[in-house]
């Protein structure tokens, strides 16, 4: 009889990163549905697994159990019993390196993904850029498991089901018939937020004939999304308060997402919701774009005004200046293309 494949997927990062698997599982469980897998994760987001009867989710906890060479060696003992059979390193950092290496030595066969370092400092150097569309991330992940010997060919959600709504929702807004817009004004750096005063012009008008469902998440994103809230007849907040697991619900019931280049998009996507894009000092070339997604829908900044765009992979390089990048999107043009989108 032939071994049962069980593979173990590690993406220890930040949820958008982590979201972006969800779409390769979900081809990897179509062509493979005898296939196991344990995803190695940090707990906050185990509700994006859920739809995978086949996978075990283990938690990471880095600041503790796990933290430091040690505790890659005990997050080790703890999957060995687990009769793994291939490691697929999605993550590719010290510590996955260093647990991949313990499962290498024990005889497993193990792959990592190809981050296209090179490419990404071409693209992102502030002279002699090399501007060009890079390999998406959903791929980077596809080809992991192909080297493992899992072929797979991932593709956007089109035929969605939408979850049913929360009941911790009021009812008012689950009876709601407005056509319902999410809006996740916030994002890990400063230069991938859509300046909140621009923002406001955005929910001010959209809200007059839609319902604006705000998603953010810290006491101060919190606060900010209290004053519109408290502003406008047709903007909520709540769903930032809800269980993770329950935001998803939501999410998959929105008629279009508007997101920074942060994970919110991404969950939108993976629930087939269409998405509109706004990009800083990012742009949609680095392979971090939402799934899936029409590219004029990705709105980014002036690169003529601002040609060291994408100063960075991640948003963390402000160069002097480039605080200003984000004005280059006329509040206009964000609302023309929500109302484009929502109305097609």
């Amino acid at each position: 009889m032939a071994k049962e494949k069980h593979l173990l997927v590690l993406r220890f990062s930040a949820m958008g990163d982590v979201a972006m698997t969800i779409p390769v599982l979900r081809a990897l469980f179509s062509r493979y549905p005898e296939l196991r897998i344990t995803l190695v994760s940090r707990p906050q987001i185990k509700p994006l697994f859920d739809e995978f009867p086949q996978l075990h989710f283990f938690p990471l906890d880095l600041d503790q159990e796990h933290k430091g060479i040690k505790g890659m060696w005990r997050l080790f003992l703890a999957l060995r019993p687990l009769s793994i059979t291939g490691v697929a390193d999605l993550h590719g950092v010290l510590r996955t390196h260093l647990l991949r290496t313990f499962f290498l030595l024990t005889g497993h066969r193990c792959r990592s993904i190809d981050k296209g370092r090179n490419e990404k400092r071409a693209l992102t150097r502030p002279k002699d850029k090399r501007f060009k569309p890079l390999t998406h991330t959903v791929y980077r992940y596809a080809a992991v498991f192909q080297t493992l010997g899992f072929a797979i060919d991932p593709s956007p959600n089109l035929d969605p089901d939408k979850p049913l709504l929360p009941t911790q929702l009021p009812e008012m807004l689950r009876n709601n018939t407005m056509k319902w817009i999410g809006i996740a004004p916030f994002a890990s750096f400063e230069g991938k937020i859509y300046p909140l005063d621009l923002m406001q012009q955005v929910v001010a008008y959209l809200q007059k004939e839609h319902q604006i469902l705000l998603f953010g998440g810290g006491d101060k994103e919190l606060n900010q999304l209290a004053v519109w809230e408290k502003a406008y007849p047709h903007v909520t907040a709540g769903v930032s308060r809800l269980p993770f697991s329950k935001q998803l619900a939501v999410i998959g019931n929105l008629d279009v997402m508007v997101s920074m280049d942060s994970g919110n998009g991404h969950l939108a996507a993976n629930a087939g919701v269409p998405v509109i894009t706004l990009w800083g000092v990012t742009h949609p070339y680095a392979g971090f774009a939402p799934f899936g997604q029409a590219p004029k829908n990705a709105l980014t900044a002036d690169r003529e005004q601002f040609p060291q765009i994408p100063t960075s992979v991640y948003g963390n390089r402000l160069p002097k200046g480039y605080e200003k990048a984000f004005r280059s999107i006329n509040p206009k043009t964000v609302i023309e293309k929500v109302l484009d989108v929502i109305n097609t």
